[in-house]
């Protein structure tokens, strides 16, 4: 697994256990982050997915992922674990966007999270890549403990809750990572 963020590789984890997949994450191999110079999220999967593969050569999967916010134009978009910053916290991430939207009503908070999973393998021939989205919006102050990233002020509008607030399964059965990982098990499976 081509990441170091801890909540991504849990998230991720319990995700691909469904389908009888082991995450091994790249720091076993001594695979530090790639430098994320896309301008997509599936340039920037690709590139993590391929620079653990060069690396370990082995086969390797990544993500790419990010919020956008309608209010915004689409920010933070990419550049979402590093919004306010390249070493920024999800804390000063969430204070920026909350910043930015301040005095923007809830209904012109829209949002959607993005997630880009791909597969690559050693002959890179044709690397598998599928997509995510989980619409909502962003409330105006944090709730709820579990989950990371934009999490606390993610809402899904059906349940009414953050993503914080969602046990690890329902969230697994709504967000944009676990509709692009199960997307991406069943070309997985069909290869």
């Amino acid at each position: 697994m081509a990441s170091g963020n801890p909540g991504k590789l849990r998230e991720m984890s319990r995700i691909l256990a469904e389908f009888g997949l082991t995450v091994v994450p790249q720091a076993e191999f001594a695979v530090i982050d790639a430098e994320e110079t896309g301008t997509t999220f599936v340039e920037n999967a690709l590139i993590k997915a391929r620079h653990a593969l060069a690396i370990t050569g082995l086969p390797a999967i990544a993500d790419d992922s990010g919020l956008a916010v309608d209010a915004l134009q689409g920010r933070p978009g990419v550049y979402s674990a590093r919004y306010a910053g390249e070493h920024a916290s999800d804390n000063d991430n969430i204070d920026k966007l909350l910043d930015e939207l301040e005095g923007v009503d809830v209904p012109e908070r829209g949002a959607t999270f993005h997630c880009v999973a791909c597969f690559v393998t050693p002959d890179d021939a044709k690397p598998m890549i599928a997509k995510g989205e989980w619409r909502g919006y962003i409330a105006e102050q944090r709730t709820g403990e579990g989950g990371f990233g934009y999490d606390p002020v993610f809402v899904d509008p059906e349940l009414g809750l953050s993503a914080a607030q969602l046990t690890a399964t329902q969230k697994n059965q709504r967000s944009h990572r676990g509709k692009a990982l199960v997307e991406l098990s069943r070309l997985l499976r069909q290869q």
